[in-house]
C-alpha cells in the first residue's frame, strides 16, 4: 500500500455478528488498540463483565447509555476492592509506597478503560438514551471528521466532565474572574500556589515577566492583574497554548499577555521569570499526566539551569514547587539546593503555604503521611554572582 494511503491514526478491529469490523481508535493515554474485543449489552452482568476485562479482553457496549454508566460504576466498585486494599508486605519507605500506589492505580485504570463505546462521525453516541457529547468531543478532539470511532467510556466521561469545567470555569479571586481549563490542561484547583504568586513582592519597576510552562495561563493572568505590563507565557503543548490565549482574552488581558510556543524560555531577558513545574519526579503514563509528573525532574532542572541567562539586571526567578517529592523520598531538599547553586543562583527569600485540598486530611489515603506534611513554596532566586 502506498504510504499516502495508510491511515494516520490507530485502528481497532473486532468481530460482531459474524462480520469483521474496524474503526478509528481514540486514546488520549496513547493506549494501543485492544487485540481482543467482545460485545456487551444490557444483558451483561457486572461480574461477567469484570472477569472479561480482567482477562485483558475489551468490551464494546451496544446497549443503553445509562446502563453503560451503571455498569462502569459497578465495575469501579469491584476494581476499588481489588486494587484499593493493601496486599503483601507493607512498603518499607515512602518511595515504595508511592511506587505501589501508582502501580495499583495504573492497573485499576487499565482494567476500567477496557469498557468501550462507539462514536459516530459527528461525535454523537449511537446508543439508546445517549446524552449529547458532540460539543465536548469537538473541544477535546477537534472538529468531527468522517470516521466512526471507538473510545473508552471512562475517557469519554472525563472529556465530558472537563468540558463542563471549561464552560463554567474555576473562580480565582486573584485574577478577578474565572479560569476555563481545556481538556488535558492542568486546572488551578490548588489555590495555595496562586495565592503565593499574588502575595510575593515584585521586583522594583517590573514591567516584563516570563511565565514558563504557562498551562492554563493562570500565573500570567495574576501577574497582569498585579500591574506587570507585559508577560510572555510559554508552553510546548498546543492545548495549553490555546487555553492560555483564551483565558487571557476572556479576562480582558490579551494586550498584556503574549502566548508563545517554546521549550521553557523565550528569547531575551526579563526582570521576573516564573515557573511552576510539575512537582513529582516520576514517569507519566499518559500525555495528560505531564502536568503532574516531571520525569527525571527535566523541567525543574531545565528552568534552574537556564534561569541566570534569562534574568535581567537585578531580576528574580520565582520557582513555585511543593515539597511532596521530598516527603515521598523521590528528591531531597539538598538535591534541590545543589541544583540551585550549580545553576549560579542564590535563594533570596521564600514564601510557604499549606495545601488545603481534601486529600491532605484524608487519613485513608495511601500517601496521607506525605500529603499531611506537604508545603508549597515560592522560592525567590537571583544570580549568585551579584551582578545587578
Amino acid at each position: 500500500m502506498p504510504a499516502m494511503n495508510k491511515p494516520n491514526h490507530p485502528v481497532i478491529r473486532w468481530h460482531e455478528a459474524g462480520q469483521a469490523k474496524s474503526a478509528r481508535w481514540r486514546s488520549e493515554a496513547g493506549i494501543a488498540p485492544y487485540p481482543a474485543v467482545d460485545i456487551a449489552d444490557d444483558r451483561t452482568a457486572a461480574d461477567a463483565a469484570y472477569r472479561t476485562l480482567e482477562s485483558g479482553t475489551a468490551l464494546l457496549w451496544r446497549g443503553d447509555w445509562v446502563n453503560a454508566r451503571h455498569l462502569l460504576q459497578a465495575l469501579t466498585k469491584r476494581a476499588d476492592r481489588r486494587f484499593g486494599a493493601a496486599r503483601g508486605k507493607a512498603p518499607k519507605t515512602p518511595a515504595e509506597a508511592f511506587a505501589r500506589h501508582r502501580q495499583q492505580q495504573g492497573l485499576r485504570a487499565a482494567l476500567l478503560g477496557r469498557l468501550l463505546v462507539p462514536l459516530a462521525a459527528d461525535y454523537s453516541l449511537p446508543l439508546r438514551r445517549a446524552q449529547d457529547v458532540r460539543d465536548a468531543c469537538s473541544a477535546a478532539y477537534g472538529p468531527p471528521g468522517e470516521e466512526y470511532s471507538l473510545v473508552s467510556l471512562r475517557e469519554l466521561l472525563a472529556v465530558v466532565s472537563a468540558h463542563e469545567w471549561r464552560k463554567k470555569g474555576v473562580p480565582v479571586p486573584a485574577v478577578q474572574g474565572r479560569i476555563h481549563p481545556h481538556y488535558g490542561v492542568f486546572s488551578p484547583v490548588r489555590g495555595e500556589y496562586v495565592d503565593l504568586v499574588a502575595a510575593a513582592p515584585l521586583p522594583a519597576g517590573c514591567e516584563l515577566a516570563f511565565d514558563i510552562g504557562t498551562g492554563s495561563g493562570i500565573i500570567a493572568a495574576v501577574l497582569a492583574r498585579r500591574g506587570v505590563k507585559r508577560i510572555i507565557a510559554t508552553d510546548q503543548d498546543e492545548r495549553a497554548l490555546a487555553c492560555a490565549s483564551e483565558n487571557a482574552r476572556n479576562l480582558g488581558l490579551g494586550a498584556a499577555i503574549e502566548v508563545l510556543k517554546a521549550d521553557l524560555f523565550p528569547p531575551g531577558q526579563a526582570p521576573l521569570v516564573v515557573c511552576n513545574p510539575p512537582w513529582v519526579p516520576a514517569q507519566p503514563t499518559s500525555p495528560v499526566e505531564y502536568a503532574v509528573y516531571d520525569p527525571d525532574s527535566r523541567m525543574l532542572r531545565g528552568f534552574l539551569g537556564g534561569l541566570a541567562g534569562h534574568l535581567a539586571a537585578g531580576g528574580e526567578g520565582w520557582l513555585i514547587i511543593s515539597d511532596i517529592a521530598e516527603h515521598l523520598g523521590l528528591r531531597s531538599r539538598q538535591q534541590l539546593l545543589t541544583w540551585i547553586a550549580e545553576a549560579g543562583l542564590q535563594v533570596i527569600g521564600r514564601l510557604d503555604a499549606r495545601p488545603k485540598h481534601p486529600k491532605a486530611q484524608d487519613a485513608g489515603d495511601p500517601l496521607h503521611a506525605a500529603r499531611a506534611a506537604e508545603v508549597t513554596s515560592l522560592w525567590r532566586l537571583a544570580r549568585a554572582d551579584g551582578i545587578n
